[in-house]
């Protein structure tokens, strides 16, 4: 570890100085996507304008119920837009808070870890983005359908159970509630998506190894589920989307775990 012991003033001070830096770094990226916010926003649309387009529902629609609710959803959209921007930034400035405690030798370590976590980050996002968004809204807009009056499919044959007023279960999506569900859903996945790096570091100082963290294996799958279940819609398919990965993730930890172990065994 470091020669110099900090006292804990210091700490404290060290920690204002680097949530400031990220939080200029942030401040910056606001600044940049908010000149790009109608093109984020509409590519934050595409997976539910393409779900829409595949339900047949017509022409895609957003609603705002209040006249602030636009102006505050591209703000939000524009906060997104700089937390990514400024993601090398701030994982950066977080491990430059931990290097105190390190090893001469561990700090090495320092632009690998924060240019992977960046990446890994980007890279969870990405995943939700492209592979559980368009099976998660086309799942959800599946339930709209035009014609109540009769069980459409029931064992591969349309039954008519006999209405002689039929109606219709149509959405009304708001901008405000779909945004909302979308950075949710991208700061959800890539946060698990640092699953490896940080099971990795935890490795490297040797707080854990590989053989207790395969017998950890089947309570952490139980544990994804829950993960699954508490931070994606209730809904099967993304639940078991957002389980999945963290398994391979998981998994993929023991390896990077299994590989600082030899590297720290006595030769």
């Amino acid at each position: 570890m470091s020669d110099e012991v900090m006292s804990f003033t210091a700490h404290l001070t060290d920690l204002r100085r680097r949530l400031r830096n990220a939080m200029i770094a942030v401040v910056a990226g606001f600044i940049i996507a908010y000149t790009f916010s109608d093109l984020l926003f509409i590519l934050l649309a595409q997976p539910l304008i393409h779900a829409w387009s595949e339900a047949g529902l017509g022409a895609p629609k957003l609603h705002f119920a209040s006249p602030v609710e636009p102006f505050f959803t591209y703000i939000k959209v524009a906060l997104i837009g700089g937390i990514f921007i400024a993601a090398p930034v701030i994982f950066y400035q977080v491990w430059l808070f931990v290097a105190p405690g390190l090893y001469k030798k561990e700090k090495r370590y320092a632009i690998p870890f924060t240019l992977f976590s960046a990446l890994f980050f980007m890279g969870g996002a990405s995943f939700g983005y492209f592979i559980v968004f368009p099976y998660g809204f086309r799942f959800f807009l599946g339930f709209a359908q035009k014609n109540l009056g009769k069980i459409q499919k029931l064992f591969g044959k349309e039954i008519n159970i006999g209405l002689k007023q039929t109606f219709e279960l149509q959405p009304t999506l708001m901008m405000g509630d779909y945004f909302a569900l979308v950075w949710r859903l991208l700061f959800a996945f890539g946060l698990i998506f640092e699953l490896p790096l940080v099971i990795c570091f935890l490795a490297m100082v040797g707080l854990v190894d590989h053989k207790r963290l395969w017998k950890w294996n089947p309570y952490f799958i139980v544990l994804s589920f829950v993960v699954g279940a508490l931070l994606t819609p209730p809904e099967p398919v993304t639940q078991v989307m957002m389980a999945g990965p963290l398994i391979v993730l998981y998994n993929l930890s023991i390896v990077f775990a299994w590989y600082f172990a030899r590297r720290r065994r006595p030769k």
